[in-house]
């Protein structure tokens, strides 16, 4: 074991797009990317995604012209006594001779607001940034749900190495109770050793429900996680196994390395893009709007003959607000607020960036440490219980101080195992701090993700 848990600060991070494989732990890398497909609120994110890929459509759909097709057809029957006068689509009157008569008409319609100022531009530019913080946000929310996934097995392992222990030192203490029965019997001791063994052995028990308990939260919590019924990991877990170590050092790399790795940062970064986009919507809402529309008619009363007259007309408006009691300007005020409020969010969030990364650098080297300490407390302890049972034996020392070092014997395996169980946990809170878990060289799309899960 090294002295010490280090972070490197190299130029270039080590690649941790799948940093739960450091951990060399077939299931744990098993239910890690079974929730990145399975998570209910990862597949929430997905649909968010796709929602700000349509909004991104419907933007840009602005910037080209709007155009709309129609066509009719009537016929008149043949009337008993004469002609029929008829009125065409077109406003034509007509009189026909009582033989019937079938007219046919063909429209064509188009229109186009020419964006002078950049009011579509930037409404497009602003859904463009939405829909890569969308993505961003996905990415986000798949590291949360992986460093959850990871932090409960490392939870279910530690609860299982903890019942190992009590029922360890179940096994001691009923040779324990045992060893002072016989004393009792033999006249060499008084009852309140028995008493105090049984006391000793009822404390350890009465703690291991609990201990099942929050194991059970922990599997319950993992099932969930990946999109599972709670009890549906139960059997996986039947087998206990040790709690996973990672890695004695990782390479962080410099911090700007880690703001570009940081989805969230990324994310706070697109929603001031769209929030400075809209300042730039708001604005050309104050200056005129240029429309041109067009038309293309055709009628006939045969079919073929559909193209010979055509008729047409281009029509040009424009159009300024003279009054609206401030609410143009107030809106452009409103939204260079809401730029401050995001540029605010974004240093907010490159800020407690680094924050994650020294607290988890910091909780990392304290729970290494602390292993340290508690495994040398526990070959103490281990030592000092055995030599205490012993001399209990022999009649060389009385029951409290065997109960006393008993209990130091758990006390230091239990640490040992919650110091494993903290270091573990402290490494993946490292992971998640350095933006550990996805491709940060591709921005998240809905078409991506819709090939990688089968999704449309």
């Amino acid at each position: 074991m090294p002295d010490q848990w280090s972070v490197t600060a190299a130029p270039d991070s080590e690649d941790l797009t799948q940093w739960w494989r450091n951990f060399d732990d077939p299931v744990l890398g098993q239910l890690v990317e079974q929730a990145a497909h399975a998570n209910l609120d990862v597949v929430q994110a997905v649909a968010r995604l796709r929602q700000a890929r349509e909004a991104l459509v419907v933007s840009r759909a602005v910037l080209f012209p709007t155009i709309s097709g129609s066509g009719g057809y009537s016929r008149t029957e043949p009337v008993r006594g004469g002609g029929t006068t008829l009125t065409l689509p077109d406003g034509t009157v007509t009189t026909t001779d009582g033989s019937g008569r079938s007219s046919f008409s063909l429209g064509l319609d188009a229109s186009y607001q020419l964006d002078l100022f950049g009011g579509n531009r930037r409404s497009a530019e602003a859904s463009r940034a939405q829909y890569q913080a969308a993505g961003f946000d996905y990415a986000t929310m798949l590291l949360s749900v992986q460093g959850e996934v990871a932090r409960n097995y490392v939870l279910a392992r530690a609860y299982q190495a903890q019942l190992e222990n009590a029922e360890a030192s179940l096994a001691i203490q009923d040779d324990n109770l045992e060893i002072a029965g016989f004393r009792v019997q033999a006249g060499l001791v008084s009852s309140v050793d028995v008493e105090q063994a049984r006391s000793s052995r009822a404390q350890t028990a009465a703690g291991v429900p609990q201990i099942q308990q929050q194991y059970n939260a922990a599997v319950s919590r993992i099932a969930v996680l990946t999109g599972q019924a709670p009890g549906a990991l139960k059997p996986l877990f039947a087998d206990p196994a040790p709690i996973p170590q990672g890695p004695d050092d990782v390479a962080a790399g410099i911090p700007a390395n880690v703001l570009r790795q940081r989805p969230d940062v990324r994310a706070a970064e697109r929603d001031l893009a769209a929030a400075t986009a809209r300042i730039g919507v708001a604005k050309a809402q104050l200056f005129p709007a240029l429309s041109i529309s067009g038309s293309l008619d055709a009628n006939a009363s045969n079919l073929n003959d559909i193209f010979d007259t055509i008729t047409g007309g281009l029509f040009a408006g424009i159009s300024q607000t003279i009054f609206s009691a401030g609410r143009l300007s107030a809106q452009v005020r409103s939204n260079r607020a809401a730029a401050d409020g995001a540029f605010a969010a974004y240093k907010s969030s490159v800020l407690t960036a680094l924050e994650d990364v020294e607290n988890a650098i910091v909780a990392l080297r304290t729970a290494e440490e602390r292993e340290r300490q508690f495994a040398i407390a526990y070959d103490a302890a281990s030592n000092s219980a055995l030599l205490a049972r012993s001399q209990y034996r022999s009649g060389l020392t009385d029951f409290t101080t065997l109960n006393t070092q008993e209990t130091a014997l758990i006390s230091a395996r239990n640490g040992l195992v919650q110091a494993r169980s903290d270091k573990a946990t402290a490494l993946i809170a490292l992971y998640a701090a350095l933006g550990g878990g996805w491709d940060s060289s591709e921005i998240p799309t809905a078409a991506a993700l819709a090939t990688s899960t089968g999704q449309d």
